[in-house]
C-alpha cells in the first residue's frame, strides 16, 4: 500500500501557533497531528474544569482549526490530536459548531473511556493511557478530525497507521515501528533540531515540525518539509527517540517495542531511516496518571552582592526563621553565580532561593511575604530580591498506578454518533516487560594519553521527566567515542558528576545500535513537575550540566 505521510503541528500545549498552517502549506501530507498533553497539562485543565464543567481542552487548538479547517479539508488532510484533554466530547462538539459556522462540511469523531478520576477520589484528573486503535475505528469510519483525550503520544501515529494499513492488534513489528516513529514525532521541533545538543551543526533560528513517511512493514523515514529551517540527521533522531524513555522495552497499550532493536541511518538531506524495530506483546494493564492538588507553594529569591556572600546568607536564613517554622516544606538553595573582581554588579551577585510549601495558603502567603519584605532596610547590604513573593500559588502532585485493559472502557465515538467498544487484549496476547540482559561492552580503546575535559566535547545529551523520575540518554557520535562512553560513564561515575543523584537509585541501560546509554534517576524531581521541588522541574537541562561536567577523555577523541 502506498506510504502514509503523518506530521505534527503540536509538541505541548502553548507550542508554535502558526505550525498547523505551516503543516499544511509547505508540503503534501496525509495525517497531521497534535499533542497538546503532559502530566502538567492535565493539571492545569483540571483546574480550568473547576471553574467551567464545560472546559477541559485544548483551547489554542479550536482557534488554530479556525484557519486551518479549510486548508485541511480541501488538501485531504486528516487531523487526529489528544487536545481534548479532560473533555473530547466537549472539543468535538465545539469543532462541529466551528466546521457548521465556516460551512465545512467535516466529519468529526472522538475517543473516550479514559477518565478514571472517579474511581480516584481526592484527584483532580485521573487518566488512563490508551492506544491507537480507538482513533483508528473513528478513521475507518471515515473520520476527518478525530478528538481523543489522553492516549499516549505515540498513538497519534499508531492509530492512523493501523487504520491507512489494516494493522490487527497483535502485527507487533509493524505496531512498534509505529510507535518509535510517533515517540519521534510527538515532541515536534526537538526532532528537526530543537533542544539538540549540537545545535550549531544547523540552522536553528525557526525548526520546521517533523513529518514521517510510513510504509506498511512498520518502517519509516524522518523528515521534514523542503524549505522548513532546522535540519534532521542522526542525530536529532537519537536525541528524541532517548528522550524520556527508559530500558530497551518501551511498554505501551497496545505494543511493546524494544528499542535496542532500532537502527537509524542517514537517508538523504533532512531524511533518517528507521528500520529494524521489533515488537512484543503489550503489558497487561494500562498506566493512569493521577494528579490532585498538593497545597500551596510559594518562593523568593534574595540578591547577595559582593563580598562575605556566605556569611549574608546565613544573616537572611537566620532573620526569616521565625516565619517559617510552622511550614511543613522549606528549601534553601544559595547559587554562586557571583564572580570575584566583577566587571558588572550582576555577574558580583549571587542569589539565595527560598521556597516553601504548605497546605495552609495563608502560611505560605502573606506571613511568608511580609517577614522578607521587612528586611528591605533591616537585613544584609545591599539587600532586594529578584521579585516580591505573591501570595501562594497552588501545586500540584503526579503519580501513576496500574488498571487491567479491561478496567477502561475504550470507545470510539464516531461522527454519525455510532459508539464502538474497543476490545482490550486477551489475557494471552500480553506480557509483562522484563529487564532486557544488558548487551556485552564494545571492546575498550586502546591506552593512550587523556585530557580532562567537558563529557560535552564528544557525547551528546537530551533529558526529561517522568512523574519523579528523571531520564538522561547519552550518545557517542563515533564508533570509538562509543567504544570509552561505554566503559567511562557508568551509573556511579554518573553519580559522582551529578551530585543530586549520589543517593538515589541510578540505572543505565545500554542501546549499542544507537551508541547510546540510557540513564534513568529516580526521586529527583520529587513529586513531579507540578510540585517545583527542583530548580529544573522537569530535568531539561539535566543532560546539558552532565556535558559540562569534566572528566579524563582519551586525546584522541578530542
Amino acid at each position: 500500500m502506498s506510504v502514509l505521510r503523518v506530521g505534527n503541528a503540536s509538541g505541548f500545549y502553548g507550542d508554535r501557533f502558526d505550525a498547523m498552517r505551516e503543516m499544511l502549506t509547505d508540503g503534501p501530507l496525509d495525517v497531521l497531528t497534535g499533542d497538546y498533553l503532559a502530566e502538567l497539562t492535565m493539571l492545569i485543565l483540571g483546574r480550568d474544569r473547576l471553574k467551567n464543567p464545560d472546559a477541559g481542552y485544548a483551547r489554542t487548538f479550536l482557534r488554530q482549526l479556525e484557519e486551518c479547517l479549510g486548508l485541511a479539508h480541501e488538501r485531504r488532510v486528516k487531523i487526529v490530536t489528544n487536545a481534548g484533554g479532560l473533555n473530547p466530547a466537549g472539543l468535538a462538539d465545539a469543532v462541529r459548531a466551528l466546521a457548521e459556522r465556516l460551512g465545512i462540511p467535516v466529519r468529526v469523531a472522538h475517543v473516550e473511556g479514559d477518565d478514571r478520576t472517579a474511581a480516584h477520589p481526592g484527584t483532580l484528573a485521573a487518566h488512563a493511557y490508551l492506544g491507537g486503535f480507538g482513533i483508528a475505528a473513528c478513521l475507518r469510519a471515515g473520520a476527518d478530525v478525530v478528538v481523543t483525550g489522553r492516549v499516549t503520544d505515540a498513538a497519534l501515529v499508531t492509530g492512523p497507521a493501523a487504520a491507512h494499513f489494516g494493522w490487527g492488534p497483535t502485527e507487533y513489528d509493524r505496531l512498534a515501528g509505529a510507535v518509535v516513529a510517533g515517540h519521534l514525532l510527538e515532541c515536534g521541533a526537538q526532532a528537526t533540531g530543537g533542544n539538540y545538543a549540537f545545535f550549531q551543526d544547523g540552522d536553528v533560528r525557526r525548526p520546521g515540525f517533523p513529518l514521517a513517511e510510513l510504509h506498511a512493514d512498520g518502517t519509516s523515514v524522518v523528515t521534514k518539509h523542503d524549505g522548513t529551517g532546522g535540519f534532521v540527521d542522526v542525530g536529532t533522531v537519537t536525541a528524541q527517540l532517548l528522550y524520556e524513555t527508559g530500558g530497551a522495552r518501551y511498554a505501551g497499550p497496545d505494543v511493546t517495542a524494544r528499542l535496542d532493536t532500532v537502527r537509524l541511518s542517514q537517508d538523504g538531506p533532512d531524511r533518517v531511516r528507521v528500520e529494524g524495530v521489533r515488537g512484543e506483546a503489550p503489558p497487561p494493564t494500562l498506566k493512569v496518571g493521577l494528579n490532585r492538588l498538593g497545597g500551596f507553594r510559594n518562593e523568593v529569591a534574595f540578591v547577595l552582592t559582593g563580598l562575605d556572600v556566605e556569611a549574608k546568607a546565613d544573616l537572611v536564613r537566620t532573620q526569616m526563621e521565625p516565619a517559617l517554622g510552622r511550614i511543613t516544606d522549606v528549601r534553601w538553595d544559595l547559587a554562586r553565580t557571583d564572580r570575584p573582581d566583577a566587571p558588572t554588579e550582576e555577574t558580583a551577585s549571587a542569589l539565595l532561593r527560598l521556597v516553601v510549601r504548605d497546605t495552609d495558603q495563608q502560611a505560605v502567603g502573606r506571613a511568608l511575604s511580609g517577614a522578607a519584605i521587612e528586611l528591605a532596610l533591616a537585613g544584609y547590604p545591599g539587600f532586594h530580591v529578584l521579585a516580591p513573593p505573591g501570595k501562594g500559588a497552588p501545586y500540584g502532585v503526579f503519580e501513576d498506578v496500574y488498571v487491567p485493559h479491561g478496567a477502561v472502557d475504550h470507545v470510539a465515538v464516531l461522527h454519525d454518533g455510532r459508539r464502538v467498544s474497543v476490545s482490550p487484549p486477551p489475557d494471552q496476547d500480553t506480557a509483562v516487560p522484563a529487564p532486557v540482559p544488558e548487551p556485552p561492552l564494545p571492546q575498550p580503546l586502546p591506552p593512550g594519553p587523556v585530557r580532562r575535559a567537558p563529557l560535552g566535547l564528544v557525547a551528546g545529551a537530551r533529558s526529561g521527566d517522568k512523574g519523579g523520575d528523571a531520564n538522561v540518554g547519552v550518545w557517542a557520535r563515533t564508533d570509538d567515542a562509543w567504544r570509552w562512553l561505554a566503559h567511562a560513564l557508568t551509573a556511579d561515575r554518573f553519580r559522582e558528576l551529578i551530585p543530586e543523584a549520589r543517593d538515589l537509585p541510578v540505572t543505565r541501560h545500554q542501546l549499542p545500535n544507537l551508541r547510546a546509554l540510557n540513564f534513568v534517576v529516580e526521586g529527583i524531581l520529587g513529586e513531579g513537575v507540578a510540585a517545583q521541588a527542583r530548580f529544573d522541574p522537569q530535568a531539561k537541562a539535566l543532560g546539558e550540566w552532565l556535558r559540562a561536567r569534566h572528566l579524563d577523555i582519551p586525546e584522541a577523541l578530542l
